[in-house]
């Protein structure tokens, strides 16, 4: 599961996929159910973040669009 911060990049786009468990998904403070099957985008320059309201375990994969480790906001 990601960190306590927000944070986004300048140039990739990300997407995240939530294998296992519901969690909330939030871009630019909105937040969003993330229910088990749900895949999120998240555009250049949208801040985001995942949390795991539930006591059960949260499985998800990120790909980016272009492995670039220096693009973080």
């Amino acid at each position: 599961m990601m960190g306590d911060m927000a944070h986004g990049h300048n140039i990739i786009d990300e997407t995240f996929y939530f294998m296992e468990g519901d969690g909330i998904m939030i871009i630019d403070d909105k937040e969003y159910p993330a229910p088990q099957g749900s895949a999120f985008l998240c555009e250049p320059k949208e801040m985001h973040n995942i949390r795991n309201d539930s006591d059960k375990q949260l499985k998800i994969v990120f790909i980016k669009g272009d492995y670039k480790p220096d693009d973080k906001i």
